[in-house]
């Protein structure tokens, strides 16, 4: 009963800052209520039994990419974007969109059979000495290596893409 209570609370603080993120005119207004949603996922994660997940959230989500957002926006002039209209015709056009994927995606959902259940079940994680981030760490630089490299050369290719990006722009 209190697991339902906790998850009812979570569900719905992230979907109204999920809301709030979109519809608030001040961009630092924004950043704040995903800051308030990244840490509201990370307690949806811990009800999950999925501690290393709400870490991650916190560290790289909570800390690093609002920090990089938050920069962001510091840099750009939106004044403009702030004295303009909030929504407009194309808000309601894609809040309709928006209701159909849901209607769409559910529906899809409810007719797809369940998938096959994994060989690390919640019951062999708890019998194992590290936990879930012992066994995250041992399967993904064994099993899944290669694509954890793959993923961290993105990643670099991207901040050297954004860091040449910015020095053109500093120079003009």
């Amino acid at each position: 009963m209190l697991a339902e209570i906790f998850f009812a609370y979570f569900a719905v603080v992230i979907v109204l800052t999920s809301i709030l993120v979109i519809a608030s005119r001040n961009p630092v207004h924004s950043v704040l209520w995903m800051l308030l949603l990244f840490f509201h996922i990370a307690g949806l994660y811990l009800m999950l039994d999925a501690e290393f997940l709400a870490a991650i959230q916190i560290i790289i989500y909570a800390g690093a990419i609002l920090v990089l957002f938050l920069f962001v926006v510091l840099l750009l002039n939106l004044k403009e974007e702030i004295k303009g209209r909030p929504f407009s015709r194309i808000f309601v056009i894609a809040l309709v969109l928006a209701i159909g994927m849901a209607v769409v995606i559910s529906s899809t959902m409810k007719l797809l059979p369940p998938g096959p259940v994994g060989q690390y079940s919640m019951d062999m994680i708890r019998a194992t000495k590290g936990g879930n981030s012992s066994i995250i760490g041992r399967v993904m630089y064994t099993e899944f290596l290669f694509p954890f490299e793959i993923a961290s050369t993105i990643l670099l290719v991207a901040i050297i893409g954004a860091i040449v990006l910015a020095k053109k722009r500093l120079r003009s």
